[in-house]
């Protein structure tokens, strides 16, 4: 029985937190927070992305002890935001609408630390979580550079949920303007340490529930 809960348990943390990354990618993700407000969003989304993507990967890698698991999880949420992206483009909205995040390398790199360190959990935590905080923004610049004609295409097909107070302004140049990459990788790199320890902690914690 155990045995079985415990499967269960595991597979369904990693359904619950793949699905949410997704939704919260869809919304950080679409056109609106991608083009017009690019560059300070961008910072943000990149926090937001990479603390999201440690937490589940770590979890789902501690939970399995194999190095890989962190690249299978974030494999899995990109296929689930490809769906997204499908359904949206269905609907009549561009092919750049949802921007799917870059998240296998800096996965890959989560990975090769946990290998590279012999399963050391606080060496993943520290060294792991700091890669991927760095890296995540990097890689995702590739999406920035990539979406077509940004400005036209966000006033012509913002999100039928957005409310009044976030209709698309023209983009402010700010204080850190010129640097969205190292802002994010900076912000990045500090905040996916502790939420990585979260991830470890949620792993143990699943494990005391289940032995209750």
């Amino acid at each position: 029985l155990m045995v079985w809960l415990r499967r269960t348990t595991h597979y369904l943390f990693i359904v619950v937190v793949a699905v949410n990354s997704t939704l919260l990618t869809i919304n950080a993700g679409d056109y609106i927070f991608y083009t017009d407000w690019a560059w300070t969003s961008f910072v943000v989304f990149s926090v937001s992305q990479s603390t999201m993507l440690v937490v589940g990967a770590i979890y789902y890698m501690l939970f399995t002890g194999v190095p890989g698991t962190a690249t299978y999880y974030a494999t899995i949420m990109t296929i689930y935001t490809w769906v997204a992206k499908g359904a949206w483009f269905s609907l009549g909205y561009p092919y750049d609408f949802i921007a799917v995040p870059v998240w296998i390398p800096s996965a890959m790199l989560l990975d090769l630390t946990y290998w590279a360190t012999r399963r050391n959990k606080h060496a993943a935590i520290i060294i792991g979580g700091t890669l991927v905080g760095l890296s995540l923004p990097l890689f995702n610049m590739i999406n920035l550079l990539l979406v077509r004609d940004p400005l036209e295409m966000a006033f012509k097909y913002p999100r039928p949920t957005l409310p009044p107070y976030m209709t698309p302004i023209e983009p402010q140049v700010g204080k850190f303007y010129n640097s969205p990459v190292a802002l994010g990788s900076g912000a990045g790199a500090v905040l996916s340490v502790p939420i990585a320890a979260l991830g470890a902690k949620l792993n143990t914690w699943t494990y005391r529930w289940m032995a209750a």
